[in-house]
């Protein structure tokens, strides 16, 4: 398989903010091709999808009978079949039942079960996985050291999640102190981000940052800062959590590689950081140290997901828009060309939930089916095939 001179470019956009970040991406792209899966298709077909998650490349999904399905790239085991073997449809992850929610990162995958446990698998050479080892697993393997969780969020290398307590937790890399705990050493268990004890909603992980959202409607940002990822005005940056600055108070929060955006009660969405791709959606290509409106998005956001070169966002009705870096057709409009504000994704129906990778985006519809455009060369739209598409096409055994 050719891969793109845009793929093997990653290597600098890793050291971009002087952190390790996306150094192995196009090696581990390059070295596995994606392949025909172990399992066919029409083993998994019928199922429907009630929660889904992308990651750099892959996506994963819940089902509505509380199984995990991931597809696309598995480098590192990230889709968690027991294999490293890639997959161009989804395959289920082994030995999960009942689960509740899934968070993609760069090369591992986190799951919450109901019952408030947390499972990983993939990738671990920095504690990510929170087994208190570095050893990786094809497999899911159960953190340890937390208690009840009610949400979850994978970064590159650190995860982090929320207790029903409302306590924030994070493990894994930590040097530029995106786990919150004050210093700048890497953890294999989870520790408490400073000052989050109590009263958190959301968290979410991003390359070499974190954020969490308040229940009174704040964002705290901490980690990287290089391009102003935190939104604190400047390009300071912190190993425990500072506020957004001037920030409306905001209902929902999501941190993409290295940028951030928020939803205000108001239905406004706003976003920060890195735009060289012009995915903050702010007509522009400069970066932001503050959170600035996203053109046209004023009211009536319901949901937004960035990710690494491209933002995408969910309006009350239901309607897609995209925003960024389209050079596969991540945006969704049938184009190759980028926008710096949103464009309509076409021929999508009404959806509820949205993920966006690297080079590719996946929108979970109001009918509970999987459909994702963009980059597909190691299989990361699921359908069964290995070519791009620059409209939705259904995910193979989520129809």
């Amino acid at each position: 398989m050719r891969i793109p001179a845009l793929l093997r470019g990653l290597a600098a956009l890793a050291m971009l903010s002087g952190s390790l970040v996306v150094a192995q991406g196009a090696t581990a792209v390059a070295a596995h091709p994606a392949v025909a899966p172990a399992v066919a298709p029409l083993a998994l077909a019928g199922a429907k999808a009630k929660d889904l998650t992308a990651g750099e490349f892959h996506n994963c999904a819940v089902t509505t009978k509380g199984k995990v399905r991931c597809w696309g790239l598995n480098s590192a085991g990230q889709l968690g079949n027991n294999t490293l073997t890639d997959s161009n449809v989804p395959v289920e992850v082994v030995g999960l039942s009942k689960v509740k929610s899934v968070s993609g990162g760069y090369a591992h995958t986190c799951a919450l079960t109901t019952s408030g446990k947390v499972y990983c698998w993939g990738g671990n050479n920095m504690g990510q996985l929170g087994n208190n080892t570095t050893v990786s697993s094809k497999v899911p393997v159960q953190v340890l050291g937390i208690a009840k969780v009610k949400t979850i969020s994978a970064g590159w290398y650190h995860t982090c999640a929320v207790t029903t307590k409302g306590a924030a937790k994070c493990w894994g890399y930590n040097a530029s102190g995106q786990l919150g705990n004050g210093t700048n050493t890497d953890t294999h268990l989870p520790v408490q981000v400073s000052g989050l004890t109590k009263k958190v909603k959301s968290i979410n992980a991003g390359v070499s940052h974190t954020c969490a959202l308040s229940t009174a409607g704040k964002v705290k940002c901490w980690g990287d800062n290089f391009y102003g990822q935190l939104g604190t005005n400047n390009n300071t940056s912190v190993n425990t959590p500072a506020a957004a600055y001037n920030l409306a108070k905001s209902k929902s929060m999501k941190v993409g590689a290295l940028t951030t955006c928020a939803i205000t009660t108001k239905g406004a969405a706003k976003c920060w950081g890195y735009n060289a791709n012009g995915q903050l959606g702010n007509n522009t290509l400069t970066h932001a140290k503050a959170p600035t409106g996203v053109t046209g998005m004023s009211k009536k956001v319901k949901l937004i997901a960035p990710g690494y070169l491209h933002t995408c966002a969910l309006t009350t009705s239901g309607k897609t828009k995209c925003w960024g870096d389209n050079s596969y057709g991540a945006l969704g409009n049938n184009t190759l060309t980028n926008s710096k504000v949103p464009v309509t994704v076409s021929g999508l129906a009404k959806s509820k939930d949205l993920g966006t990778g690297l080079y590719s985006s996946c929108a979970l519809t109001t009918s509970s089916k999987v459909k994702c455009w963009g980059y597909n060369g190691v299989g990361e739209l699921g359908n069964g095939t290995n070519t791009n598409a620059k409209m939705p096409v259904s995910v193979v055994s989520l129809p």
